[in-house]
């Protein structure tokens, strides 16, 4: 990312509605967006243009789905410093709780910040803003 260009943010879920009410909120907010309707369509997108953050679902064709998808992400050396958030209704759906408590949990899950379902935006929106400077502390981001 140049300094005169916007971040370009990929967001993956199974849900289209959420696909575009977060595109709608990300580009209003200055970030360009690219969608995914699940992680192998993601990486694709990935290849095509490396993202500057990536925010995906925790439940898509399995219940793990973002969590496998995230770890792919970091641990290949190409992406491993794109943050990744989880934004799921998980906790909601099923009455699990998967938000990572502290830095080893977010090291352990491969995520840099969790957000439960329906999204505070305005929490959403710092989170990414911090999470995209340079050499940022690590907020909790859990909304």
């Amino acid at each position: 990312m140049t300094t005169s260009e916007a971040a370009l943010i990929l967001v993956v879920d199974d849900d289209y509605d959420f696909l575009e009410i977060t595109r709608m909120i990300l580009e209003k907010a200055g970030y360009r967006v690219v969608t995914a309707a699940e992680p192998k369509q993601a990486l694709a997108r990935m290849e095509e243009q490396k993202p500057d953050l990536v925010i995906t679902d925790l439940m898509m064709t399995t219940l793990d789905s973002g969590f496998l998808f995230a770890r792919k992400i970091k641990e290949d050396p190409r992406y491993a410093d794109v943050p990744v958030i989880i934004a799921t209704s998980v906790s909601s759906a099923l009455g699990l709780d998967f938000r990572p408590r502290t830095e080893e949990d977010r090291a352990q899950m491969h995520v840099d910040a969790y957000f439960d379902k329906p999204l505070d935006h305005h929490r959403l929106i710092a989170t990414i803003g911090e999470l995209l400077q340079p050499h940022a502390a690590q907020g909790d981001g859990e909304g």
